[in-house]
Order: C-alpha cells, then structure tokens, then sequence
C-alpha cells in the first residue's frame, strides 16, 4: 500500500486553490492535470525526498 501526500496548490489560470495527491515514494514526478475549476490543463512537477515534504510547482502548460 502506497500512502500519497495530499497538496494544496493554486491554479495558475484562475487563482483557485485546489488539492491534488502526490505519491512520495516517487523521486520525480511530472503530469498534466485539469483545474477542477476552470477546466485548464495544469502541469504539475513533484520532487520528492525521503523525509521531507514534496516540493510541488504548477504551472500552465505551455510555460517553460
């Protein structure tokens, strides 16, 4: 059984905080996921290390 991390992040499209899990077993973690909001495609990038807190970033998808 793999425990996930619930984050909270803010959209990058429309501001509204949202909460998303992360499975910190995984190193390094990068998907694609709808604001449940506004419907926007939001890139999320999750690094994880053991014994500290996921580092998360979300960002609008087409951002470098």
């Amino acid at each position: 059984m793999t425990l996930q991390d619930e984050i909270v992040i803010d959209c990058p499209y429309c501001g509204e905080s949202l909460w998303i899990l992360v499975d910190p077993s995984i190193e390094f973690q990068e998907y694609v996921e709808d604001c449940q909001v506004c419907c926007q495609p939001i890139e999320i990038v999750a690094v994880c290390e053991p014994g500290l807190s996921p580092a998360v970033k979300a960002r609008h998808q087409d951002e470098v």
